[in-house]
Parts: structure tokens; C-alpha cells; sequence
């Protein structure tokens, strides 16, 4: 009997049928996934989100380094570089940028003064009502400001505090503390019981451990409240346009809108001076912002 016929059928790795390289060699191209077309769209939709709210930002830069500029003869982009109106900007609101700092500060503090004891409060003690008093602070900052500053105004006329520092400082205090209450008070009801009575066995008192525990353990809320704060009280204008009658006490948001109807056909030195008013508040911004991402969502989380 005649032996059968080897197999010619080629192996596994051999070449395929129509010459090219096996099957097993050839390189398979990356699936693009649903998932990374839907992360690729997100990122273009947030850089142009992003593009958007800057856009405001960039074009007062670019008006206030163009020279003598009207708005018609805007360019897109300066063709040179002058900070000529950032020097007339300096000279005449320099008094009024330091008007606004102190007034800021003072507010910063006089806030803190009434809000971290006011939260501890609330937090730490038992006390009839006290969801409703939070509840009606909240409920404080839906009052227009216009009724405020009026409310304020007559109160002020008696009180002697029209035109003066510390009556602007006590206004523009009023706009951020309900806000560091709240803030506050959501830290310290999450601090252990226990610390606070270790506090208080090794002889201190209420105060002394408001001070020396509670407070550096909610640094993060304060930096926030105290950032909110003094963020509301530097781009205050009704206040300072309601509690000023003279140009004894001018706020800088005051000193541009004055400056606006001085300047109105030269654009550069008005957006310089907005530029010049809006550095202290990005430098702060920038500086707190790891402890203002952990302020809130601390907060919000406990």
C-alpha cells in the first residue's frame, strides 16, 4: 500500500495566503473608546468655557497698554507696550487702592471677631433654637442691599459714622459674616468631644479653648471666611456710594466709577485702573487656594 500524502498545509506561523506578514506580526491599531472621545470633547468644551470667562480679563489688559485708545480703535493685540496710563492710573487712585485695603482688613477682622464666636456657639453649645438662628442667618444675605444701605444710612446720621473708616469697615463687615458663621460652625461641630473636655481638664476655660484648639483647628475655615470676606468688602460700591457723601473715605470701586465719568473717552487709563484694583484680590486668590478648595468642601462635607 502506497503511503499517504504528507499534509502540505502550512503552519500556524507561516506566511498566509496572500503573502503578507502572519497574522500574529501584524500590529493592531488602538481603539480609540467611548470614553476617551467623551473625555477629549470635555476638555475642548472647558478650554472654551475657560477662553470665554477669561476673555473679559484679557481685553482690559490689552486696552489699558494701548495708548490713548477709544473703542473703535481697539486692537486685538498691542503693537507696543506702554504703561503710560497704568502711571496717570497710580497717581490718581494710589489713595483710594490704600483706602480700600483698610477698609478690607478692618473688615476681615472685625468679622472674624463676631463670627468665630458666634459659630462656636452654635456648634458647641446646647442651645434652644439654635438651627433656627443658622437658618435665619442664611436667610439675612437674600436681603437686597439696597435696604440695607439705606436702613444703614439713617442709623449712621445718628450714630455720627456717616463719612468715617469705621462705619464703612462695620458695613462691608455685615456682608461676610453670616456667610463665616455658617462656615465655621460646619467645621466645629465635627471636632471631637473628646479634645475639647482634655482642653478643659487641663485647666482651661471656654475661651481659652476657643483659642488655643478650636480656632487653629478650623484654620481652614477662617482663611476662607476671611478671604470671602475680604473680597465682598473690596468690590463693595454700594456701600461706599450710599455711606460717603465727601471724598474722605473713597473706595476704589468708588474712585473708578468717578473716574469713568472723567474719562470716559480714554479707555486705557480707565482699564488700568481697573487692573491696578484687581491685582490685590488675584494675589490673594492665588495664595489661598489650596486652603479655600479645603475650606469648602471640608465644609460641606462635615
Amino acid at each position: 500500500m502506497s503511503a499517504a500524502p504528507e499534509s502540505t498545509a502550512p503552519s500556524p506561523a507561516g506566511p498566509s495566503r496572500s503573502g503578507g506578514a502572519p497574522a500574529a506580526a501584524r500590529p493592531r491599531r488602538p481603539r480609540v473608546t467611548r470614553r476617551a472621545r467623551g473625555d477629549a470633547v470635555s476638555a475642548v468644551f472647558g478650554v472654551l468655557v475657560l477662553a470665554v470667562l477669561l476673555f473679559p480679563l484679557y481685553w482690559m489688559v490689552n486696552t489699558a497698554l494701548q495708548p490713548g485708545a477709544a473703542m473703535v480703535e481697539l486692537r486685538w493685540f498691542p503693537r507696543t507696550l506702554d504703561l503710560g496710563n497704568f502711571q496717570r492710573a497710580w497717581e490718581s487712585q494710589a489713595g483710594n487702592l490704600l483706602t480700600s485695603i483698610l477698609v478690607a482688613l478692618g473688615a476681615v477682622a472685625v468679622c472674624l471677631a463676631v463670627a468665630a464666636p458666634a459659630a462656636y456657639a452654635l456648634a458647641r453649645f446646647r442651645l434652644r433654637g439654635a438651627e433656627t438662628v443658622v437658618f435665619a442667618t442664611l436667610i439675612t444675605q437674600m436681603v437686597p442691599g439696597i435696604v440695607v444701605a439705606n436702613a444703614l444710612y439713617n442709623a449712621y446720621v445718628e450714630l455720627d459714622l456717616v463719612n468715617s473708616y469705621l462705619g464703612l469697615i462695620l458695613a462691608d463687615a455685615s456682608l461676610g459674616i453670616p456667610f463665616t458663621i455658617v462656615l465655621l460652625r460646619a467645621f466645629m461641630v465635627s471636632i471631637p468631644e473628646e479634645v475639647l473636655e482634655a482642653g478643659m481638664l487641663d485647666g482651661g476655660g471656654r475661651l481659652r479653648v476657643l483659642v488655643s484648639i478650636v480656632l487653629p483647628m478650623s484654620r481652614n475655615a477662617l482663611i476662607t471666611g476671611s478671604l470671602f470676606t475680604f473680597l465682598f468688602a473690596w468690590s463693595d460700591f454700594l456701600f461706599a456710594l450710599t455711606l460717603n457723601t465727601t471724598d474722605a473715605v473713597k473706595p476704589v470701586t468708588l474712585g473708578i466709577y468717578e473716574y469713568i465719568g472723567a474719562h470716559v473717552g480714554d479707555w486705557g487709563a480707565v482699564m488700568a485702573v481697573a487692573v491696578l484694583s484687581s491685582i490685590p484680590a488675584a494675589v490673594l486668590l492665588v495664595v489661598a487656594q489650596k486652603y479655600v478648595a479645603a475650606g469648602i468642601s471640608g465644609g460641606s462635607i462635615k
